[in-house]
């Protein structure tokens, strides 16, 4: 049977890393790991950076894109062709490109599920 490994960064933290066979063990590890740095750090008197943006305000979730007219035109006419919206095609083509499983899409005209 595999075993799922969660790998997560300290993020401000240089050199910070830590894993669990789940998120919240993996988020649990990094955040023991985290108090680890800092006390260690001090304890070496090491400078502690400042910290970062909070990731929810650096990542809003929006963002433009400038395409060409022409790539424009086949996006519409493909989430047409599916009956959803251009933003829904778009999310679920950038998600499938980075392998991110979205859930079935919902045909705008039915409600019914798209397979």
């Amino acid at each position: 049977m595999e075993r799922a490994i969660e790998l997560l960064k300290g993020g401000d933290f240089p050199g910070c890393l830590s894993q669990g066979e789940t998120v919240e063990e993996a988020v649990a590890m990094i955040e023991d790991a985290k108090r680890g740095w800092l006390e260690v750090s001090l304890e070496l008197g090491h400078s502690i950076p400042e910290p970062t943006r909070d990731l929810a305000i650096a990542f809003s979730g929006k963002f433009n894109v400038r395409v060409p007219r022409t790539l424009h035109k086949l996006l519409v006419e493909k989430a047409a062709g599916e009956d959803v919206s251009l933003n829904q095609y778009i999310l679920y083509q950038l998600s499938s490109a980075v392998g991110i499983q979205q859930p079935r899409k919902v045909s705008r005209s039915s409600e019914e599920p798209v397979r």
